[in-house]
């Protein structure tokens, strides 16, 4: 079947690129890394694995900038999994601030207290205990592990799948958000055998993904690899399946549940049921979501029609 410039056809989907090649990609990748890498407060030399960790909650379905002002404020009240764990819950919820998704910060508060209670405090660096946590599934400990312990292990974030559908395989991301086990298949086809590089490669990959190999305006010129990449020698075809859905957000139940959060967030005592009431004048939508907020932990009703954050 014909591509759309003519080129080669791409390969068969998750194919692991001969050794050499895929030794040259990975050098060329990790030396870009060290001219082009970010200055993150969690990657330097200083940062314990509890920034690791929570950087990897905040980060996730969420943008750097975003996360950046919050992990600091974070860091400098809570500064250890103990720390934490010795506050209520309803604490770290309105720490959370405007990150979206709150329940990331129960799931984040109640891994700070399992590790307290089975870890002595300390965040766990083996993969299994890793899983075993609140909150923490395979990426996460996959991520925690290698960002924080140097431990090889694949780490696939959405940027890191990308990269590899593009380079290695000649097309675009399908529209899918699941990971493949054919796509976990070429990640660690790749990976570095020593500790130290493939943690290195990990975050290298996921950097390029996020800096360069970007979702809708890839900078082809600035990519250090352009000159390997299959998706690229094929005229950048697009995905021929069907299209990415976008995300709505404007008067959704999530949009409510964000303005019911914020009342709740910047009073330290109940909230009577008429502040509420004030947010949203769909009455039947306000309640659903009321109710889901408190189904999901993140409200506790009290007596006489009063709300406040978990305690």
């Amino acid at each position: 079947m014909p591509t759309r410039s003519g080129g080669p056809a791409p390969r068969s989907a998750a194919t692991t690129p001969p050794a050499a090649d895929a030794e040259a990609l990975v050098g060329d990748v990790l030396a870009w890394y060290g001219r082009a890498a970010r200055d993150l407060p969690w990657r330097g030399p200083e940062a314990t694995p509890w920034s690791v960790m929570v950087s990897e909650f905040m980060l996730q379905q969420t943008p750097v900038a975003r996360v950046l002002p919050v992990h600091a404020e974070w860091l400098r009240r809570w500064p250890t999994p103990a720390a934490l764990a010795a506050e209520p819950p309803g604490e770290a919820v309105r720490a959370w601030g405007r990150l979206g998704y709150p329940r990331r910060a129960l799931r984040l508060h109640a891994a700070a207290t399992a590790i307290v209670t089975e870890h002595g405090g300390d965040v766990p660096d083996e993969l299994e205990a890793l899983l075993a946590l609140p909150g923490v599934g395979s990426y996460t400990a996959a991520a925690i592990a290698s960002f924080a312990f140097g431990r090889r292990h694949v780490v696939l974030d959405t940027n890191v799948r990308r990269v590899l559908a593009r380079v290695v395989d000649g097309r675009e991301l399908p529209a899918s958000t699941s990971t493949t086990a054919a796509e976990t298949a070429l990640a660690a086809g790749l990976l570095p055998d020593d500790d130290a590089t493939a943690a290195r490669w990990a975050v290298a990959v996921m950097e390029l993904g996020a800096l360069v190999c970007t979702a809708k305006a890839p900078a082809c010129e600035r990519c250090p690899v352009v000159a390997r990449c299959a998706w690229h020698e094929r005229g950048r075809p697009p995905h021929d399946g069907p299209p990415r859905r976008g995300q709505t957000y404007a008067g959704t139940d999530r949009m409510v549940r964000g303005r019911l959060l914020a009342v709740l967030r910047e009073s330290d005592v109940p909230v009577r049921q008429a502040a509420l009431d004030a947010t949203w004048g769909d009455a039947v939508q306000r309640a659903r979501a009321l109710d889901s907020l408190v189904a999901d932990g993140l409200v506790e009703p009290l007596p006489r029609g009063r709300y406040r954050l978990p305690s």
